[in-house]
This record gives C-alpha cells, structure tokens and sequence, in this order.
C-alpha cells in the first residue's frame, strides 16, 4: 500500500515543485478560477476570450484513456451564453488490440443563469448535443445521438475556499454496443469539489465523482453500472501580460465503492486569451 502511493504522489510532488517555480517567475493577476478538472465550475467566459482545455485520463487497472480536447466562446454581444464544443480520443483496455481512435463529439450550450466569476454564487446549466463519430464496436461511441445535461453551482465558502457542485444526466435513445445490438440508454452523474485557494495562482483540490449509465447489452436490453472517483490534485497558473493564461494541473483519480481498487493520473492543460478588445465605456 505505501509503495501505492508512493507512485501516485510522485507525479503530484513533482508538479508541485514546479508549481512553486511558476509562482516566483510570473505575475500575481489574474488568479485561477474556471479550470477544474472532473466537476464542473459555473462560470462562463468573459467577453472577448476564448479557452482551450486540454485533458487526459489513464486508469492502470482497466488500462482505458482517454484524452479530450475542448474550446470555449462566449456568445458575441452577450457573455451569458456560451459555445463549445468538445473532441475526444479514447483507448477501450478490454478491447484488446483495438488500439485508440476518435471519439463521440459533444456540441455544449451553456447559460449563466446566476452569478458570475465575481459572485459568491454562480448557476450555469449547460446542455450538450452528443453526435456519434466515435465506433461503438471499437467501445469508442454510445453509438447513437444523445442530450446530454448537467447543472453545476459554484459557492464561495471563504476567502480561500471554493465549492463546486454538479448534477447531470445523459440519453441516448439508439444506443449500441460492440455487437451491433441497440437500446435507449440512460445515465447520470453527481459531482462535488473543494478548491483552496492556498495562492492566486496554485490552487489545491479534492473532487468526488459518481457516475452511472445504462450499456446496450443485447436487443432492446441494458444493464446498470456505477463508478465512483476521489479526484485529488494541484494547478497553477502562469500569466502572461498580452492576457494569456496558461494553467497546467495533474491529479490521481482514486477508485471507491464500486471502482475500488482502481488508479489512475489525470493531466490538465488550459490556454485562456482573448480574442478582441473590450468596448470602450
């Protein structure tokens, strides 16, 4: 068990030495706020920049990645609305030989009902349109068009304390598996994070995560599953005076309950700037 660990925060110590280095080298504004890792955040993007998010998943037990690739636009005119979309490449470990390959697409709208980056509590569901470019018999799709939603909340508990808190569901009405058989599928998830906010610009965060979904097991049949991830970690930013920031992270997703026993690194890369000027007052 200690050498368990050991491996798994090693990655994590190594990345908070150069956290430290990134702290000493770069400038104390903006800090970090919209880059968590598995859970949500409610903040939409500000006027005039644009995100690019960048992650990666690696269990050793079941030995699935998965890499994903998402851009963030706010709405000209009115930042309350938000575009993304987001890319994915995933490797399925039970599926020997299958290699790795594209993913499903996600097309995400989200609203800011409530709040924003500054507020002590922010609300922004999102709805999400999943197309299926992925092969469900390589397990890389759902292997039909979906909805996807998911309502995440952001409270300021303290000064140097930040919550988030998710809850979302997902349908696909033709799902399928690797053996062609179809049936609707449904699923949802639970999320919840605290991040403190130790500096500006190095944050400390605990995730928990709990899934669970409906896979296509015959005609007309499915079969219920659940997982459920602690997601420790760190990010730090680095911040550029053109507006650039580039905020790196890496945690080590932990197996509970029902994924007890599984382990894995998360790794995390963001690049936020904008993309026009602000309106002159």
């Amino acid at each position: 068990m200690i050498r368990i660990l050991f491996r798994l925060l090693r990655p994590l110590a190594a990345a908070w030495f150069l956290a430290i280095v990134a702290l000493a080298q770069t400038n104390a504004p903006p800090p970090i706020q919209d880059n968590s890792f598995l859970v949500e955040e409610a903040y939409n993007q500000n006027f005039g920049v644009v995100q690019h998010i960048n992650n990666f998943t690696r269990l050793w037990g079941s030995r699935d990645w998965a890499y994903s690739f998402t851009q963030e636009w706010p709405v000209p005119g009115d930042a309350r609305h938000q575009f993304s979309y987001t890319l994915t490449r995933i490797h399925a470990g039970d599926l020997a030989g299958s290699g790795s390959g594209i993913g499903d697409v996600l097309l995400n709208y989200r609203y800011q009902v409530l709040g924003d980056g500054n507020a002590k509590l922010a609300f922004a569901p999102r709805l999400s349109l999943i197309c299926p470019t992925g092969d469900p018999a390589l397990g890389r799709s759902g292997g039909g068009f979906g909805v996807q939603t998911n309502l995440p909340v952001s409270i300021v508990l303290a000064r140097k304390w930040v919550s988030h808190w998710n809850a979302g569901a997902t349908l696909i009405p033709h799902a399928q598996d690797e053996l062609g058989n179809r049936a609707f599928s449904a699923g949802y998830n639970l999320g919840q994070s605290f991040i403190w906010l130790a500096a500006p610009r190095f944050n400390v965060m605990l995730e928990t995560v709990f899934n669970r979904a409906q896979s296509v097991t015959a005609p007309d049949k499915t079969e219920w599953a659940s997982s459920v991830f602690l997601n420790p970690g760190i990010r730090w930013a680095y911040n550029f005076k053109n507006g650039l920031q580039i905020v790196p992270g890496i945690a080590a997703p932990l197996g509970v309950g029902p994924s007890a026993g599984e382990k894995g690194i998360f790794l995390y890369l963001s690049f936020e700037h904008p993309f026009r000027k602000l309106p002159k007052e």
